[in-house]
């Protein structure tokens, strides 16, 4: 990444394994001062520490997006710390196996609570620090081609992707209201090889056969569609990045 993000502080959610680790690793390596969030405290913890012996600067915090207060404890240590955050990546996500006809209430629950409505929060937060420095900065939904079509007995997690893609047009409609520098993008990647799998169809076998059909998206891959939208110049605002493996049909 450009010398340019070298000093900001950077929010990654959902860093404890997978896109999210990935995501945090190549911002550490642009010179970003690194906040890292997840609910798994030893996978955090390991992070952190990979990170720090890298020389990077890291605030590892243990959160369960679904508890606002968490949200709100998360912002506060990074605010006495480091004064608050410069770019946020919404990169917490989870998927369950729950048809609309007969899914399970609490598993429907737990993706708007994750994927929307813990999204919204941390982009308000995120904004309050942002318009404070200096109304500049930079936020990045990583949202699913599930945003933009739907595929078999996902329709309540594709429906939470529809609705990603729809709060990052609106929050550019209303910075651009409001006369912002402010910048609002999203990523949305078809298959990646990550835990993800594993946990939508609660078995590994499957998860690995749906990552070995044909050559998948590491989360290598999603980082540098971040490197690629974080460091264009301030005048260029990419909206969503789509991508997906070169044999993916859907």
């Amino acid at each position: 990444m450009g010398s340019s993000l070298a000093g900001q502080v950077a929010l990654v959610t959902g860093a404890s394994s997978g896109i999210g680790a990935a995501l945090a690793r190549r911002l550490a390596a642009a010179g970003c001062r690194v906040a890292i969030c997840a609910r798994r405290s030893d996978r955090l913890d390991e992070l952190a520490s990979d990170l720090r012996q890298g020389g990077a600067e890291v605030l590892a915090q243990t959160v369960d997006l679904r508890q606002e207060s968490d949200i709100l404890q998360m912002f506060a240590s990074l605010r006495r710390q480091w004064g608050g955050v410069d770019i946020l990546v919404n990169n917490a996500g989870l998927g369950h196996n729950a048809p609309l006809m007969t899914g399970d209430t609490e598993a429907w629950r737990e993706m708007l609570e994750v994927n929307v409505l813990a999204l919204c929060i941390c982009t308000r937060e995120a904004l309050q620090d942002m318009q404070a420095r200096g109304d500049r900065g930079h936020i990045v939904h990583i949202s699913s081609m599930s945003g933009y079509r739907v595929p078999s007995i996902s329709g309540l997690y594709s429906g939470t992707k529809f609705a990603v893609r729809s709060l990052t047009e609106g929050l550019r409609q209303e910075l651009r209201a409001a006369g912002s520098s402010i910048r609002i993008s999203s990523i949305s990647p078809g298959y990646v090889e990550t835990e993800f799998a594993a946990k939508y169809y609660q078995d590994a076998q499957k998860a690995q056969t749906t990552y070995d059909q044909f050559p998948v998206l590491s989360p290598n891959d999603i980082a540098n569609a971040l490197e690629y939208l974080l460091t264009q110049p301030p005048h260029v605002q990419v909206h969503d990045i789509l991508l997906r493996p070169t044999q993916q049909g859907n």
